[in-house]
């Protein structure tokens, strides 16, 4: 797998992709259509912030967003397509956000987990720091999760 910056006119194919990887889970449709606005990455994003493609075959298979938090990094993203779900590609574009942050004098990495991916993220060493109000689904409450560097 190739790892590399995102770019410009991939960003809508990259907001798809986030809004498949999240309709993998047994949610329903209006729910994955109240998760659209927060799972759209836009220029500004791009501009402002580290955004990673994986790719396998010279096609997207996974994106990942680390924004800059004071001494540290909120994994803002971690998408997979779903036929790659399950084959090593989220572990690989973690370990590239870890290194990133780590060679950036990070402390750790937080991340709002999906609930359908706490497991994952605990075994790549995040633990359970406490929940948070969702951004699109009024009264659900998310993982907050964090890895120590």
């Amino acid at each position: 797998m190739n790892i590399r910056p995102a770019r410009r006119e991939e960003l809508e194919e990259l907001s798809a992709l986030c809004l498949r990887a999240k309709a993998y889970w047994p949610y329903d449709a209006a729910f994955i259509e109240a998760c659209r606005e927060e799972l759209t990455i836009t220029q500004e994003h791009l501009s402002q912030h580290t955004i990673m493609v994986g790719e396998q075959n010279e096609r997207a298979a996974g994106v990942l967003r680390l924004d800059r938090l004071g001494d540290g990094f909120e994994l803002e993203l971690l998408f997979v397509e779903p036929e790659f779900i399950g084959k090593g590609i989220g572990r690989l574009l973690l370990e590239w956000g870890t290194e990133f942050a780590r060679q950036h004098s990070a402390k750790f990495i937080t991340t709002v987990a999906d609930p359908h991916a706490e497991a994952f993220y605990a075994h790549m060493g995040f633990k359970t720091t406490g929940e948070v109000a969702s951004q699109s689904i009024p009264g659900r409450k998310l993982p907050q999760m964090e890895l120590t560097l």
